[in-house]
């Protein structure tokens, strides 16, 4: 598992030891009614073994479901703690509905660490990711209207607006922006 970040808060793949932490990020979320994007299956999940192993299928293109795309999972997580300050997944390719609303990466920060920067950080570290090992030389971050929050963390990252679209099957207008690798 190799960390992409240089200081004691990191990107990390998740594996067994951050069990109790996966946990405890998605009670949190689910407590205050929180968006889970860049959590893949985790808010219907409720075993962390078992959204660990999903996440491991979903890295290889032979045992990604066939309405998905092979991607990484990743949490923001402090080497010391080892607490989950963010989860962020990155899809290693767009399909229709990806190139249409979701984008290549989703992303979200535990209500208790908003405010501090850590959804930027995330954000950066993914895309280094992308551009490193994936190869990507742009990539496409989508966040609803009115998350003006997540809108200023894409564009700190570089984002440029491309569209608003209203995505039919969660009822929601999102904004589309670019990010040059």
């Amino acid at each position: 598992m190799v960390p992409w970040g240089k200081d004691n808060v990191i990107l990390v793949r998740p594996d067994i030891t951050y069990a109790e932490e996966i946990k405890s990020y998605r009670e949190e979320m689910l407590l205050a009614d929180s968006s889970m994007d860049g959590t893949g299956v985790l808010k219907r999940t409720e075993n962390p073994l078992e959204w660990l192993n999903y996440n491991k299928l979903r890295e290889n293109p032979k045992t990604t479901p066939e309405d998905r795309v092979p991607a990484t999972q990743f949490v923001l997580t402090d080497t010391e703690s080892k607490r989950i300050y963010g989860m962020i997944q990155v899809r290693h390719h767009l399909n229709e509905y990806l190139r249409n609303f979701a984008g290549n990466i989703g992303y979200s920060v535990r209500p208790t660490e908003r405010r501090k920067g850590y959804a930027i950080k995330m954000l950066k570290l993914a895309l280094n990711y992308c551009r490193e090992e994936l190869h990507l030389d742009k990539v496409l971050v989508s966040c609803l209207v009115e998350n003006e929050p997540s809108r200023r963390t894409i564009l700190a990252c570089g984002g440029v607006f491309e569209e608003k679209v209203y995505e039919h099957i969660e009822g929601v207008w999102l904004e589309k922006y670019w990010i040059i690798l």
